[in-house]
Order: structure tokens, then sequence, then C-alpha cells
């Protein structure tokens, strides 16, 4: 009981501000986390209450953190028990974690698509009215984007758990690779051009949508 009183006057201590969905998921997390200890519905709902949650926000927004498997849940009886001990917050940076996986291994499908149709363009084909090729250099742009923005989430993350990230280090090598390979068949095309077609570099860049400042997403000698 004694434990419960200093949790009460802990979390009334805090800020009566209208807070954020994201404010009232920290707060509801802090009291468990400070009490290490088993509730109620009705009881987390009193002490998110009294630390400034709304009161008609609390149900849901406990729920949406067992969703996140932030806080754990059973049923005994006909009542619903809840609780979450300090290492559960660790979850949040593995759910990351793995979100940027989902996100490395749909651009790594997307490129492998790209290469196909790039083969295509290998054996001479001419842009078509719909402007494929103009496309096509669009969608590497943006791949190429998406990619610098899992480097940079891989960055920030490789503070809270270096060993989870090795596996998300090896996919963006993967993609890398996939993205040069892309970019290697971009200047076959223009070879192609060039030599099999006959056409002038300034006239083979401008069907590839390229100039001479095209190059490998990484260091790598340009051709």
């Amino acid at each position: 009981m004694d434990d419960h009183l200093r949790l009460q006057k802990a979390i009334m201590a805090g800020s009566t501000k209208r807070m954020s969905a994201e404010e009232k998921r920290q707060t509801i997390l802090k009291i468990y986390h400070q009490a290490k200890e088993v509730f109620t519905e009705k009881e987390i709902v009193a002490l998110a209450s009294k630390a400034g949650v709304n009161a008609n926000t609390i149900v849901d927004i406990n729920q949406s953190l067992v969703d996140d498997s932030l806080v754990d849940k059973d049923k005994i009886g006909g009542s619903n028990y809840f609780w979450s001990f300090p290492s559960k917050k660790d979850r949040l940076a593995q759910l990351q974690h793995e979100q940027i996986l989902r996100s490395i291994a749909a651009l790594e499908s997307q490129l492998q698509e790209a290469e196909a149709k790039l083969a295509d363009a290998k054996r001479g084909r001419e842009d078509d009215e719909s402007g494929e090729r103009a496309k096509k250099m669009a969608r590497r742009e943006e791949l190429s984007k998406a990619k610098l923005a899992a480097e940079e989430e891989l960055s920030k993350l490789k503070q809270n758990d270096p060993q989870a990230i090795a596996d998300l280090e090896q996919e963006l090598k993967l993609v890398t690779a996939a993205a040069n390979r892309w970019t290697d068949n971009i200047f076959s095309c223009k070879d192609y051009l060039v030599k099999k077609r006959g056409m002038g570099k300034k006239e083979a860049l401008k069907i590839l949508g390229i100039t001479d400042a095209f190059d490998y997403p990484e260091d790598k000698p340009s051709k």
C-alpha cells in the first residue's frame, strides 16, 4: 500500500499540460516501470488520470501499448491484468529496426524489378510514347533517396542496439550492390547506343535521361 501511495504522489507531481498521444503513452509506461507491479484496468485508469492523462483516452492508449508489445496483458477470471517492466522499453527500438528491415526488403524487390526492365533497354528498345526511360530514371532517384533515409535511420539505431543493427547493415550492403548493378545496366545502355547504334554520346545521354554527372551511388570509378 505504501508503494502505491508513493507512486500516486510521484505521478500527481507531473505536468498537467495537454498531452500528445505519444506523451500519454510514455506517461502510462512510466507508471508501470516505476511501480513494477500488476494492475487492473481500473487501477491503471485511476493512476494515469492522476498523472494528467485524459481519462477518456486511457483505455485506448493502454491498449495501443499492448498492441506494440510494450505492455503485457492477461485475463484471469473476469478481469484483465496489465504489467510492464523497464526492459520493455527496448522493444520500441526493436520495432523500429524491424520496420527498417521491411522497408529495405521492399526496396530490394523494387530494384530487382527495375533491373529486369533495364535489361530490355540494353537490347536497344527506343523510348516509347509513355516515356518509360524517364520514369525509370525518376524511380531510381526516389529509391536512392529512400536508401539514404534508411542509412540515416541506421546511424541513429546504432546507438541503441549495435548487435541487432549488424543484420541491417548486411541488408543495406545488398541494397547498395543492387543499386550499383542497376547503374551498370544504365551505363551498358549508353555503351550500346553509342557503339552499336552509332549515336553520339550527348544524344545517348539525352535518350537515357542522364548527364555527364550521372554516377554510382557510392565511390566507384565512373564510365
